[in-house]
């Protein structure tokens, strides 16, 4: 095993360092953005504040990202600029719906963050990935707070304490197809009401972008994701009413009519790759606390459904000379 030097800088970046570090530099300079166009169409004094914070966070991650390129001679992503935003342009979403799109993106990034931690090894990459997970931790929380101050929070089903401990006797637990279905446990209904979560938001986001696409196939792609996303919601709103519970509300109310486009199609484009991308991770965590066959199939089916939407998402980046290529190892074979 290769043993970590104390001077952490003179290190090269591993494989995984680069693809984390690439990145969350991309996600975070679309943030930037993205989260300055809401700012300027932002009246709510605490939806504004929060608003700052996760701008002021999202520079913060490309600033210091990039600083690490720098110092390794690693060249910086091109990422987002000034051309993907028009300011000028009307606004697209009501204030509400900001606090529940960063709960949605800080969801996202939590998830990278997290994930990139124990694959990292030179002492500055690991601080910065824990500087982002405890940043972004610190931003949800915020969220979450104001979501409940102002009575918008979404919150999960309350059911009964178990009476006792009881310990599971036949395979019939597993049933959902077919013979005696029982409800559904704690952790199931935890991940199905997260999903319409965060279903709800990125359904009310393909919304606003369906309507402000220039490209022709850019559009009926978000169209396409939208209705995607809906059946999504109602599938998993189906598996929770059939044990008398709620589910969270859809957003698509939030979405103005305006027809402007406030950010570049390959702004918008990018955008929804990166959140399908968690939308697969999503699921993949809900299947892997699920104990119901039936859940286990809708899981994987919607896993598909994301995979060939994605998929069809970068054939139009490409087509268009819109996709930055991450850091890939070296074509042995090309410098042969």
């Amino acid at each position: 095993m290769t043993m970590l030097r104390d001077n952490s800088l003179n290190e090269k970046l591993t494989s995984a360092e680069m693809g984390k570090l690439w990145a969350t530099y991309m996600g975070n300079s679309m943030s930037i953005r993205v989260l300055t166009y809401y700012l300027l169409h932002t009246k709510d004094k605490e939806i504004k504040k929060v608003l700052n914070h996760a701008l002021n966070l999202s520079e913060t991650m490309v600033k210091r990202s990039k600083k690490i390129f720098i110092q390794d001679n690693f060249p910086v992503p091109m990422g987002f600029g000034e051309q993907d935003v028009n300011l000028g342009a009307p606004k697209l979403f009501e204030d509400e719906f900001y606090l529940y799109y960063l709960k949605y993106a800080g969801k996202a990034g939590l998830s990278l963050y997290s994930i990139a931690i124990p694959m990292v090894i030179r002492q500055d990459v690991r601080d910065f990935f824990s500087f982002c997970l405890n940043s972004t931790e610190k931003l949800l929380i915020e969220v979450i707070n104001i979501l409940n101050m102002k009575g918008l929070l979404m919150k999960p089903s309350i059911i009964p304490n178990p009476e006792k401990v009881k310990i599971i006797k036949s395979n019939d637990y597993l049933n959902g197809f077919f013979g005696g279905v029982r409800n559904l446990h704690a952790l199931e209904i935890a991940h199905l009401n997260d999903n319409i979560e965060s279903d709800v938001a990125s359904k009310a986001l393909l919304i606003g972008f369906s309507q402000v696409a220039k490209n022709e196939k850019v559009k009926d792609f978000f169209i396409r994701g939208r209705d995607l996303t809906h059946r999504h919601i109602e599938k998993c709103s189906q598996k929770l009413s059939k044990d008398h519970l709620p589910s969270p509300s859809l957003l698509d109310h939030l979405v103005s009519t305006s027809s402007y486009a406030p950010f570049s199609d390959r702004l918008m484009l990018f955008h929804k790759i990166d959140m399908f991308a968690m939308k697969i991770r999503s699921y993949a965590n809900s299947i892997s606390v699920n104990g119901r066959r039936d859940l286990a199939a809708m899981y994987s089916r919607f896993i598909l459904d994301v995979g060939f939407y994605v998929e069809d998402a970068m054939s139009i980046m490409i087509e268009n000379d819109w996709m930055e290529r991450p850091p890939e190892a070296a074509d042995r074979n090309d410098l042969t």
